[in-house]
């Protein structure tokens, strides 16, 4: 484990604090998403510093940021690019024009506010880095994230997204509102920026990112840890095996690649507070996020207003490290 790249990731870490205050969960966790290559969907009500907190990372990171405003008539080809006619010595060629998901990090504002066709062409990209138009491939970027937001209560006029692409996301984070204190502090940030030039960010290289990504890939986990993940992820799927209430809660438990993301995040985790191994709390600090996007809760839950934090929290509470 390289201090150099520990430091240069902590760094950035701190810069996103100074720029989004109140919200060091969601800065962690992007961090997190970006340390596992993964992409993120931000949940919450408006003006909780969504946009700003992908805005900031792309700043601090200096990286190319595209951002797709989703709206009902949006079409695939405006989020993947398309084959246009140019004149070229006069003749005509068809010459591929990029579109905003080519950017390093990609802004997918309001994602459910597009119907399903546009949401699946994100698809390709989010899982396999690619992406390809009119029978042609073209690779994104080596750092490349999708950050998508939605807002959990303003529901006319949205797609659900389908579960199949909920399962690409590696991370849901619930962004919630700040504390008394730490809105009294944007306040006077804000105030700052409007009447002074904000300090310029100190760029972290993302050579740091591609190093710490190699590290956290050679990360070995203890048997037991790793059986705690299976089992967290399996009782998403035998909830019966862990009493009534829990049985009766989820209709649909988790893929596999739960399993996968779990790993990955735990691992980085422990990378991001300097330790070599992962523990048990490292799971645990991960899971929420790795799963709550995850769960198909059954319709009494649903009528009893059980959240899928309060599921997972009493998964936590029913299954033991082995």
């Amino acid at each position: 484990m390289s201090s150099e790249n520990l430091d240069a990731v902590q760094t950035m870490m701190r810069q996103m604090a100074q720029s989004v205050i109140g919200q060091e969960e969601v800065v962690r966790t992007l961090t997190l998403a970006l340390l596992c290559n993964g992409n993120v969907l931000l949940e919450g009500l408006p003006g909780t510093a969504k946009t700003r907190s992908i805005k900031t990372l792309a700043r601090v990171l200096q990286s190319g940021l595209g951002r797709i405003q989703f709206t009902p008539d949006l079409l695939p080809s405006d989020v993947t690019g398309n084959e246009i006619y140019q004149d070229n010595q006069g003749e005509s060629a068809l010459v591929f024009q990029p579109g905003p998901i080519f950017n390093e990090l990609v802004l997918a504002d309001e994602i459910n506010r597009a119907p399903a066709k546009v949401q699946a062409a994100l698809l390709e990209a989010m899982e396999e880095r690619q992406v390809t138009v009119a029978g042609k491939t073209y690779p994104l970027p080596e750092l490349f994230m999708v950050l998508a937001t939605q807002n959990p209560i303003e529901q006319e006029g949205t797609y659900p997204l389908p579960e199949a692409q909920m399962d690409r996301f590696l991370m849901k984070i619930a962004v919630d509102y700040p504390d008394d204190q730490a809105e009294l502090s944007i306040v006077r940030l804000l105030q700052s920026e409007e009447t002074q030039a904000a300090p310029p960010a100190q760029p972290i290289a993302q050579a740091h990112i591609f190093a710490a990504r190699a590290d956290i890939q050679q990360m070995q986990l203890a048997a037991p840890v790793e059986q705690y993940i299976v089992d967290l992820v399996i009782a998403t799927r035998a909830a019966e095996r862990y009493g009534d209430r829990l049985g009766q809660w989820i209709d649909t438990g988790s893929s596999p690649r739960a399993s996968i993301a779990l790993h990955r995040a735990s691992r980085a985790s422990a990378w991001l507070d300097g330790r070599p191994d992962v523990t048990p709390e490292d799971v645990r600090s991960v899971v929420h996020a790795v799963l709550r996007h995850r769960l198909i809760l059954s319709y009494d839950a649903l009528a009893d207003k059980v959240s899928a934090d309060a599921v997972i929290d009493e998964i936590i509470a029913q299954v033991a490290v082995g």
